[in-house]
């Protein structure tokens, strides 16, 4: 019999998925990663097994995702379209990676996701697989299979006994890992209704969130978070921690229409605390701490670096140069940034770093000023030449 190894979660395209699958004359592996969505294991396993699945393997990749996935993510400051922090779209190539190797263990020539022929993770998913993994042949379920919506798929599993959390009635396909949550579906895409409250799962209204700010501070160290409030924290702890806190703070909200990979505008919904604290921390820091002309071109890099993850391009070649450059800087972004956080806002309150590139006897308007200000007399003749000449070359002057 032939053998597929299905990156599975549990939910209802996967779900469904394996027994599509077993139908089409597969034998079944169901490998579910744990990237900190908070999975009940055993269910899902049983889940999997009543679906169809010959064999289960569950893998706590916490550790992992935070530590090369999310960390270079920070140091990249990488928001797609100045709002999505990237939570799914980091997790897939880890997974996809993950299914090769097991994959590869289990002899298995065949390999399959759940993803829609809409959405972007098809992409995620196999252009690691061509990157990671090219002799395997990939298999996309839904691609392929004959149902057309949501509702047909929750009909067909409640025929079949398969367990499904999801209903008619509150359709939302979520997705959820340690770095935030995506949210899409349902009366999520009608674009002129807001959001409803029941679809956010991390984060409290800003109406309901405390009335007294609450106060942080996040230190790094060469651009990694190690501390929270004085406090050292293993990455997967502070990530949870600051989930918590903004996510009672109303921090992390993001109402989204953006361009996927496919050429097609959606709207989708985030959920994303502790992303949108600790990039905002990272970016002040880095603010004080890298040169002017290193943190200016940074700025672009950071937004194809952000297009390449959401791309699914994680393990490309650009991808790894990228990486190269955006280490290099963070030599120096060291030190603590103080926040509050208050009903959706994020106020820096102070910034402290050795590495600091701010010097107050240069910057001061007091008697302690020791910047010759003279000498910006001759500086501006000379930035301001070609363009002198350019006035007179329009007005018609011999030059």
């Amino acid at each position: 019999m032939k053998k597929v190894v299905l990156a599975y979660s549990g939910g209802l395209d996967t779900s469904l998925a394996v027994k599509w699958l077993k139908e089409q004359g597969f034998e079944v592996v169901a490998y579910l990663a744990d990237v900190g969505q908070g999975i009940d294991k055993k269910g899902l396993r049983v889940k999997a097994k009543k679906a169809g699945a010959k064999k289960v393997i569950i893998k706590d990749l916490k550790k992992e995702f935070v530590r090369d996935y999310i960390i270079p993510a920070i140091y990249a400051n990488a928001v797609y379209e100045g709002k999505y922090y990237l939570a799914t779209a980091l997790s897939r190539p880890l997974i996809a990676k993950e299914v090769v190797r097991v994959a590869r263990e289990e002899n298995a020539t065949f390999i399959a996701h759940g993803c829609t022929g809409k959405g972007n993770d098809q992409l995620r998913f196999e252009l690691t697989f061509n990157l990671l993994g090219p002799e395997l042949k990939v298999i996309a379920p839904l691609r392929q299979w004959p149902f057309k919506s949501r509702e047909e798929e929750i009909d067909y599993c409640r025929k079949c006994n398969i367990p499904v959390e999801i209903s008619k009635e509150s359709p939302y396909s979520i997705d959820k890992n340690l770095w935030g949550i995506s949210i899409e579906c349902g009366i999520l895409e009608d674009i002129k209704e807001a959001p409803p409250e029941d679809a956010y799962i991390l984060t409290n209204s800003p109406d309901k969130a405390p009335s007294r700010p609450k106060m942080v501070e996040i230190e790094f160290k060469k651009g990694m978070p190690i501390k929270l409030d004085g406090k050292r924290l293993d990455g997967v702890s502070l990530i949870n921690r600051l989930n918590e806190i903004g996510g009672e703070c109303a921090i992390g909200r993001t109402d989204l229409i953006e361009d996927r990979a496919i050429g097609i505008k959606s709207r989708e919904v985030y959920e994303a605390p502790a992303a949108t604290i600790l990039i905002s921390a990272h970016k002040e820091l880095e603010s004080l701490t890298l040169d002017r002309e290193t943190l200016q071109y940074k700025s672009l890099i950071e937004q194809k670096y952000a297009q390449l993850i959401y791309n699914g391009l994680f393990f490309t070649p650009l991808k790894e140069a990228l990486d190269r450059f955006i280490d290099k800087t963070q030599e120096y972004v060291s030190g603590k940034i103080r926040l509050k956080l208050y009903k959706g806002n994020i106020q820096i309150i102070s910034r402290e770093s050795r590495d600091s590139l701010y010097s107050k006897k240069l910057a001061t308007y007091s008697k302690e000023d020791t910047l010759n200000q003279k000498a910006s007399e001759g500086f501006i003749k000379i930035l301001g030449l070609p363009y002198k000449l350019t006035a007179k070359r329009r007005r018609g002057y011999k030059l």
